[in-house]
Protein backbone atom coordinates (compact mmCIF):
# COMPACT_ATOMS: atom_id res chain seq x y z
CA UNK A 1 0.00 0.00 0.00
CA UNK A 2 1.38 3.39 -0.94
CA UNK A 3 1.59 6.43 1.30
CA UNK A 4 0.20 9.82 0.33
CA UNK A 5 1.04 13.27 1.71
CA UNK A 6 -1.60 15.20 3.68
CA UNK A 7 -1.74 18.35 5.77
CA UNK A 8 -0.94 17.59 9.42
CA UNK A 9 -1.05 21.11 10.89
CA UNK A 10 -1.29 24.71 9.74
CA UNK A 11 -0.72 28.08 11.39
CA UNK A 12 -2.76 30.45 9.23
CA UNK A 13 -1.92 34.13 8.63
CA UNK A 14 0.83 34.44 11.23
CA UNK A 15 2.68 37.75 11.26
CA UNK A 16 6.44 37.75 10.76
CA UNK A 17 7.98 39.46 13.79
CA UNK A 18 11.56 39.46 12.55
CA UNK A 19 14.33 37.99 10.44
CA UNK A 20 17.88 36.96 11.32
CA UNK A 21 20.17 36.46 8.34
CA UNK A 22 23.19 35.52 10.49
CA UNK A 23 21.75 32.22 11.69
CA UNK A 24 22.15 28.64 10.50
CA UNK A 25 18.60 28.53 9.15
CA UNK A 26 15.04 27.70 10.15
CA UNK A 27 11.90 29.44 11.36
CA UNK A 28 11.49 30.34 15.04
CA UNK A 29 7.87 29.88 16.16
CA UNK A 30 6.10 30.84 19.38
CA UNK A 31 6.14 27.82 21.76
CA UNK A 32 2.36 27.99 22.32
CA UNK A 33 1.73 27.80 18.57
CA UNK A 34 4.04 24.80 18.25
CA UNK A 35 2.40 22.95 21.14
CA UNK A 36 -1.18 23.70 20.13
CA UNK A 37 -0.61 22.86 16.46
CA UNK A 38 1.31 19.68 17.27
CA UNK A 39 4.30 20.85 15.22
CA UNK A 40 7.56 19.83 16.89
CA UNK A 41 10.91 21.62 17.06
CA UNK A 42 13.11 20.54 14.15
CA UNK A 43 10.09 19.32 12.15
CA UNK A 44 10.03 20.17 8.45
CA UNK A 45 7.52 22.83 7.44
CA UNK A 46 6.62 24.81 4.37
CA UNK A 47 6.21 28.57 4.73
CA UNK A 48 4.03 30.51 2.29
CA UNK A 49 4.38 34.30 2.32
CA UNK A 50 0.99 35.84 1.56
CA UNK A 51 2.44 39.28 0.83
CA UNK A 52 5.12 38.44 -1.74
CA UNK A 53 4.31 34.89 -2.89
CA UNK A 54 7.61 33.43 -1.67
CA UNK A 55 7.60 29.79 -0.58
CA UNK A 56 10.23 27.85 1.29
CA UNK A 57 10.83 24.60 3.12
CA UNK A 58 12.72 24.69 6.41
CA UNK A 59 12.57 23.30 9.94
CA UNK A 60 11.15 24.76 13.13
CA UNK A 61 12.75 26.06 16.29
CA UNK A 62 10.96 27.03 19.48
CA UNK A 63 11.06 30.82 19.63
CA UNK A 64 9.93 33.48 22.08
CA UNK A 65 6.24 34.06 22.92
CA UNK A 66 4.50 35.62 19.91
CA UNK A 67 7.57 35.18 17.70
CA UNK A 68 7.55 34.12 14.06
CA UNK A 69 11.07 34.76 12.74
CA UNK A 70 12.74 33.65 9.52
CA UNK A 71 16.38 32.69 10.05
CA UNK A 72 19.39 32.18 7.78
CA UNK A 73 18.77 32.12 4.04
CA UNK A 74 15.00 32.06 4.72
CA UNK A 75 15.36 35.62 6.06
CA UNK A 76 15.49 36.78 2.41
CA UNK A 77 11.95 35.44 1.87
CA UNK A 78 10.06 37.87 4.07
CA UNK A 79 9.98 41.05 6.13
CA UNK A 80 8.54 41.84 9.56
CA UNK A 81 4.83 42.56 9.36
CA UNK A 82 4.18 40.24 6.43
CA UNK A 83 1.66 37.42 6.75
CA UNK A 84 2.65 33.78 6.34
CA UNK A 85 1.08 30.34 6.41
CA UNK A 86 3.15 27.62 8.08
CA UNK A 87 2.21 24.06 7.10
CA UNK A 88 3.43 20.65 8.25
CA UNK A 89 2.59 17.50 6.33
CA UNK A 90 2.45 13.77 7.10
CA UNK A 91 2.45 10.52 5.13
CA UNK A 92 -0.66 8.39 5.53
CA UNK A 93 -1.91 5.12 4.13
CA UNK A 94 -5.57 4.63 3.17
CA UNK A 95 -6.52 3.27 6.61
CA UNK A 96 -4.87 6.16 8.50
CA UNK A 97 -6.51 8.69 6.20
CA UNK A 98 -9.99 7.72 7.39
CA UNK A 99 -9.24 8.98 10.91
CA UNK A 100 -6.93 11.86 10.03
CA UNK A 101 -7.88 15.35 11.26
CA UNK A 102 -5.35 18.11 10.60
CA UNK A 103 -5.08 20.95 13.11
CA UNK A 104 -5.57 24.49 11.77
CA UNK A 105 -4.77 27.47 13.97
CA UNK A 106 -6.02 30.94 13.14
CA UNK A 107 -3.97 33.71 14.74
CA UNK A 108 -4.34 37.46 15.20
CA UNK A 109 -1.84 40.22 14.34
CA UNK A 110 0.23 39.43 17.45
CA UNK A 111 0.27 35.68 16.72
CA UNK A 112 -2.17 34.81 19.49
CA UNK A 113 -4.58 32.00 18.77
CA UNK A 114 -8.04 33.30 17.88
CA UNK A 115 -9.44 30.03 16.55
CA UNK A 116 -8.71 26.37 16.07
CA UNK A 117 -10.37 23.67 14.09
CA UNK A 118 -9.61 20.12 13.05
CA UNK A 119 -10.13 19.26 9.41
Amino acid sequence: MSLRTFLQAKIHRATLTGTCLDYEGSISICPELLTTSGIHPFEQVDVYNLDNGERLTTYTLSGEPGEIRLNGAAAHKGNPGQKVIIAAYCLLDEKELQEHNPVVLLVDETNRIKGRYNG
